[in-house]
């Protein structure tokens, strides 16, 4: 039927354009985001779904901050520690040496000084052994607990006491004679072996925090490639459906054309 109130023809033109529009729009969205679920209009449960893990995610890079404090302050107190055994090393020389009871007094004098300066080195190096405020070497804390995870559980590093007083027992050993020598010696190689049992635990206590923090970021990166599994839009997908929708657009538009120039064949009729 032919009717100038009625284009039933123009209509149906215009809602399947107005629908390849419509994909045209959310094609664009997409390819300018990169997302093909940018909010929760485009997916509401998908979109839930990727905010909580991206709330995880986040939440997951707090945890690794943690952990890289705990390394480093881990890390400063062994580098502390090698030196301070180093310098137990030369110390057990000196005492070693100065046991000979045969020295003068000079030669005695100076082993003793260079024991002194090597002894007053070690109170110098674990006062310094701090890092942000964290010192695990002199006794000021007991341990620290670091993050392990988004729901508060921690992994705990233990100090351990370096100093060449309550530490290690060397503050008030001297060289001064063979005898005293003698005791020195036997109180380093003490101190010796009491910083190397320490320093081996520091080492473990750091190597586990080194092996949760790859553990975290393997987390992290596969989290973030599971959101962007959710969310994230096929591009060359994109791409040729734009072009598809465009060429869909020029029909439909000139398809509406045609069917709004019908209702002129009516004056023909008259």
């Amino acid at each position: 039927m032919l009717s100038v109130n009625t284009n039933s023809g123009a209509m149906i033109a215009l809602q399947n354009l107005n629908s390849t529009n419509k994909e045209l729009g959310e094609v664009q969205q997409r390819i300018n985001t990169g997302l093909k679920v940018a909010g929760p209009k485009d997916d509401g449960s998908t979109f839930a779904i990727a905010q909580n893990i991206r709330a995880e995610i986040a939440g997951l890079g707090a945890v690794k901050g943690s952990l890289d404090r705990g390394v480093s302050a881990a890390d400063t107190a062994i580098a502390a520690g090698q030196s301070i055994s180093d310098l137990l090393i030369e110390m057990k020389e000196k005492a070693v040496a100065a046991t000979d009871a045969s020295l003068d007094t000079s030669s005695r004098n100076a082993l003793n000084a260079d024991f002194a300066a090597l002894r007053d080195q070690i109170s110098t190096i674990v006062s310094n052994a701090e890092f942000d405020g964290i010192n695990l070497i002199d006794g000021s804390v007991s341990s620290i607990a670091v993050l392990a995870n988004n729901s508060g559980s921690s992994i705990t590093v233990s100090s351990q006491q370096l100093s060449a007083n309550t530490g290690l027992g060397v503050a008030s050993v001297d060289l001064t004679t063979a005898t005293n020598a003698s005791a020195a010696r036997s109180a380093v190689e003490a101190a010796i072996s009491t910083a190397n049992s320490r320093l081996a635990a520091l080492g473990t206590d750091a190597k586990s925090l080194e092996i949760h923090k790859d553990f975290v970021g393997q987390l992290q990166d596969t989290l973030t490639a599971g959101v962007g599994n959710l969310v994230d839009a096929d591009l060359a997908k994109e791409s040729a459906r734009l072009q598809s929708l465009q060429i869909k657009q020029q029909l439909g538009t000139q398809a509406l054309s045609i069917a709004n120039q019908a209702p002129q064949s009516i004056l023909g009729l008259f």
